[in-house]
């Protein structure tokens, strides 16, 4: 769990929870947690469990990208998901369409809330050499970092070598269309708690064209709704033209009321 100390000190974060006791329950990234690692037991060996890191996954089609009406959430050109704070309204849709649900929502903070993922150490990997922190700090190197043509080339060259030890499937390789983290493992994905029914189309591809949609939606509706207001200060300024006098019946209206 060096990896969770790690992140949290680069983002500055509370220093995660110590002691065997945290592994006795499945957890889930948050907003003070951008990476966390669970156990799960071993079916071919009991006396070794297994170690999953989470974090985001990084899509290489983002589902909260497509989501986000003010473009908070960017995918960057060289692949990490990052976050724009002063640029979020806090609607929260990106929370609905991560198919990880990775995105999370400081409830805690009642002034300034935001929402807080793992972005990948993007500031340092933009660096010459650089590393993310949990990949940088991994002991035995269970977490690499390099460009994804080259991690998926090593990962097929694994498993190909050692076919006994890794399920025959890269995971992130073609799940919701792709994504940037990647996994190898010696269990079915499903009992390290991986979803297997995303499918391999990219998120975004189901609401592509609803979403084309919204930026035309919020041009015509202000005109719309000024175009009614306009009408109704015009009725109201015809209305105070008129007498007061109940006998004038010079407008439709004024018959009406005197009939």
């Amino acid at each position: 769990r060096l990896c969770e100390k790690a992140c949290a000190e680069v983002h500055n974060l509370p220093a995660p929870q110590v002691g065997a006791q945290v592994l006795e329950k499945t957890r889930r990234t948050d907003a003070k947690s951008f990476t966390v690692v669970n156990r799960y037991p071993n079916p071919k060996n009991d006396k070794v469990p297994i170690y999953r890191k989470i974090q985001c996954f990084h899509c290489n089609e983002p589902a909260c990208v497509s989501a986000c009406l003010v473009g908070a959430l960017k995918k960057t050109p060289e692949g990490p998901v990052i976050y724009n704070e002063d640029v979020c309204i806090g609607c929260r849709y990106c929370m609905n369409a991560c198919p990880y649900s990775m995105p999370t929502y400081e409830y805690h903070d009642p002034i300034t809330p935001a929402i807080q993922k793992c972005i990948m150490c993007y500031e340092r990997v933009i660096q010459p050499g650089g590393v993310p922190a949990c990949a940088a700090i991994c002991p035995p190197k269970a977490t690499i970092f390099g460009k994804r043509s080259d991690l998926l080339r090593i990962a097929h060259e694994r498993i190909n070598k050692s076919p006994e030890r890794y399920v025959d499937h890269v995971y992130g390789e073609t799940e919701v269309g792709s994504t940037g983290w990647l996994y190898l493992a010696s269990v079915p994905f499903d009992q390290l708690g991986l979803p297997t029914d995303l499918g391999t189309t990219p998120y975004p591809e189901y609401t592509r064209d609803f979403l084309l949609g919204v930026p035309l939606v919020l041009t015509m509706w202000p005109a719309l709704f000024m175009g009614v207001s306009a009408i109704s200060k015009e009725r109201d300024k015809a209305g105070q033209g008129t007498s007061d006098d109940p006998t004038d019946v010079s407008t439709n209206d004024r018959t009406e009321v005197t009939r």
